[in-house]
């Protein structure tokens, strides 16, 4: 379900790591190589980038399939930035919403996106409704469940919560009310990109050959340089343009027999992080 990618580096058309690629988020729209679930990502597609100087995005998002887009070729070809995040969707719920549903969502400087499906959406939701403000439920962009837990996630980065910590509690949350869901999630806010390995496949590269550092997060390589890496499930990554770190997650499902409340802090297990770097 959806494929994504995120990219941080010195400034580069769009085109050179969407379209350009033999394997680029562009062919992922109707030819994924590792998605694990359905085939074809044509119920949407965004585009999300940051122009230099400028620390609120800008977004390009249609309801229809990538590849039928006449635009979105030029568009690609002529836009440059450091920093931007796409993605290709099929839908949890067929037709739910259209454009609003597609990825990335965005506010102030974050762009985000989810790869996956939160299992028995949206019932499986409902006692989470209770930790947002209810103007955040009224103001859900769409009713899919990528945008609810963008909506959780959001609550937390809001509250001031960093980054990887909010990512973490929001999968933890979710994972724990709705077992079993796929929660590949992506945000960045053009400077560093965080990401969760949960159900599905993730990737990341730190060497693009852009002859400057760089870093790409994506649901799949786009090509088949060597250079790829794959995190593990259950993991959370962080990134800047010339370090990634990753740190292992807990399964709320891995203790079944545990009912005792959680801290959300605990999201994170207590295993050291691995680090690599270019």
């Amino acid at each position: 379900m959806c494929r994504h990618l995120a990219y941080l580096g010195p400034e580069e058309p769009l085109g050179r790591l969407l379209v350009e690629p033999p394997h680029s988020l562009y062919r992922q729209a109707w030819a994924p190589r590792q998605q694990l679930h359905g085939t074809v990502n044509a119920d949407g597609f965004g585009i999300g980038w940051y122009a230099q100087g400028d620390p609120v995005p800008a977004r390009y998002r249609r309801s229809g399939p990538l590849w039928g887009d006449q635009s979105f070729a030029d568009l690609a070809r002529v836009v440059r930035s450091g920093a931007f995040l796409g993605a290709v969707r099929d839908a949890t719920v067929g037709g739910a919403d259209g454009e609003a549903a597609a990825a990335p969502f965005a506010a102030g400087p974050w762009l985000f996106s989810h790869n996956g499906a939160v299992t028995g959406w949206p019932r499986s939701m409902a006692a989470l409704t209770r930790s947002l403000p209810p103007v955040d439920l009224l103001s859900l962009e769409a009713r899919c469940d990528a945008a609810f837990v963008w909506a959780l996630l959001l609550h937390r980065l809001r509250d001031g919560d960093p980054e990887g910590q909010a990512l973490a509690d929001t999968v933890q949350e979710v994972a724990a009310a709705a077992p079993d869901s796929r929660l590949v999630l992506l945000l960045t806010d053009g400077e560093t990109i965080t990401a969760t390995a949960w159900g599905d496949t993730l990737w990341y590269l730190t060497d693009p050959g852009l002859g400057e550092p760089a870093v790409v997060v994506a649901s799949e390589p786009y090509d088949d340089d060597p250079c790829w890496q794959e995190v593990p499930d259950h993991t959370l990554l962080t990134a800047s343009r010339t370090d990634v770190l990753l740190t292992p997650l807990k399964d709320p499902a891995a203790d079944p027999g545990d009912t005792s409340p959680h801290d959300p802090h605990d999201a994170m297990a207590p295993p050291p992080p691995k680090e690599s770097s270019p």
